[in-house]
């Protein structure tokens, strides 16, 4: 792309403006800009040519000063919204993204903003999306937010509480829930997240029948695979597999004797061993399970539960469990608030529970809720009561806490587009954590 120091003029709601090809070249070829001229951005505009568009010219102005110095100053005059919304008709979200939110480092999360009044009931669980958007259950509700924090109409399952939910794209919502689900027999569907509408279920097929199921924990492939943890009626209980873009059913892992893979609580494909880790954990079991599958041997390929060595109490009483693919290891959190590992390298060995990982004690709220784990950008977040520690380093020694003055436990939260999302369950709220920009100097 070479550059150019010819000067170009936009008309922009009647308001001129002036600036260089080289300024535009900043915003990329796929957008309003890189499509305005051609490929090699060769701008053969006649003196005093104006290109004229019909959008607001206040956005302009602030988008314009963007991709000159890369800051974003937006003015109170102008509405944030109204911002983003002319970012995207531009082309230019993905920088606004960019000079808004600084690389995610969960040490330097400040609260941005709390959202309240999502619907009756207590949350069952939040998941953020890529983009910065997020979808929340709570009881047999679904809210979906996109990156400007504008919810979309509600999905609402009449009564039959959600189970998982999953972020499949910024137009369509995966809802794991119990049989009938939009009065059928299937226990899962994709929804439309503009229109609340169900666009089509996903069947449990057994001896070429359809089968009733409840399904429970959600994951996903990089290759638009589709898992969940189904609990049938007869000998259907497993782990299910569908293809995401046809809907239909591609493979089942059927349970076998002293598995526990039906009522799994988490899910988590592996990229790098192209395993599904699957966990059934406490209370929902008096023991817990969790596994490796590899579907294309059709075996469990590590597992750890009673059954390959005897566990203690702290073992037995596992609220939430994650792979750590880096690290070759499970790291567990018990009842108590500790923090264990367990060797992948190794079937059925004992965890190793770590003291200096010993969570910081907030205020006990009036109804706690079990612990959460997630990994991001090398950083282990676990939430406890009514905060989450971030965890750091090779020992993961504990670096921050996230908490804030109200709203009760944390029953889930969930990272993505640069974003902490944290659900709390008694006051119907669930706050985002944002990473401050690095000051421009």
């Amino acid at each position: 792309m070479g550059i150019q120091n010819d000067i170009v003029m936009f008309n922009v709601g009647g308001r001129i403006f002036e600036t260089t090809a080289t300024t535009l070249a900043n915003a990329g070829r796929d957008t309003f800009f890189g499509a305005l001229f051609d490929d090699d951005w060769d701008l053969r505009q006649q003196q005093n040519q104006e290109f004229f568009i019909d959008r607001n010219p206040d956005c302009f102005a602030v988008l314009l000063d963007l991709l000159r110095n890369g800051d974003l100053c937006i003015p109170p005059n102008v509405p944030e919204r109204l911002l983003y919304r002319e970012a995207m008709f531009y082309g230019l979200i993905n920088h606004v993204r960019m000079a808004k939110l600084g690389p995610f480092d969960g040490n330097r999360l400040n609260l941005s903003k709390s959202v309240t009044g999502g619907a009756p009931g207590d949350g069952t669980a939040i998941r953020a999306g890529p983009d910065g958007g997020c979808c929340v259950a709570h009881g047999s509700m679904v809210h979906v937010f996109d990156w400007m924090l504008e919810e979309h109409p509600p999905l609402n399952l009449d009564y039959q509480r959600v189970n998982d939910i999953g972020w499949v794209n910024a137009e369509n919502v995966l809802i794991s829930a119990c049989e009938r689900l939009g009065k059928g027999d299937g226990g899962m569907g994709l929804f439309s997240s503009y229109t609340g509408d169900l666009r089509y279920k996903f069947n449990v097929v057994h001896d070429d029948q359809i089968k009733s199921y409840t399904a429970c924990a959600l994951s996903f492939s990089p290759d638009f695979n589709i898992f969940a943890s189904c609990k049938g009626r007869s000998n259907e209980y497993g782990i299910g597999v569908w293809d995401q873009v046809t809907g239909k059913q591609i493979d089942f892992f059927y349970e076998s004797p002293g598995w526990s893979l039906g009522e799994a609580d988490k899910l988590q494909w592996l990229n790098g061993t192209n395993c599904l880790l699957v966990a059934t954990l406490f209370p929902r079991k008096d023991n817990c399970y969790i596994s490796l599958l590899d579907f294309r041997r059709k075996t469990m390929v590590w597992s750890w539960s009673d059954i390959s060595a005897p566990l203690t109490v702290d073992e037995k009483r596992v609220r939430d469990a994650i792979a750590m693919e880096e690290c070759n290891s499970v790291c567990v959190v018990n009842e108590y608030e500790d923090l264990g590992f367990i060797d992948l390298r190794f079937n059925g060995g004992s965890v190793r529970w770590s003291s200096r990982s010993r969570l910081m004690k907030g205020k006990m709220p009036d109804e706690p809720c079990y612990p959460k784990l997630a990994l991001h950008n090398g950083q282990l977040f676990s939430s406890m009561n009514d905060c989450i520690s971030v965890f750091c380093g090779p020992d993961w020694v504990l670096t921050s806490r996230l908490r804030r003055s109200y709203g009760g436990s944390i029953c889930d939260f969930s990272i993505g587009g640069d974003r902490l999302f944290a659900l709390h369950s008694e006051d119907n709220v669930f706050d985002i954590w944002e990473t401050p920009p690095v000051p421009v100097i």
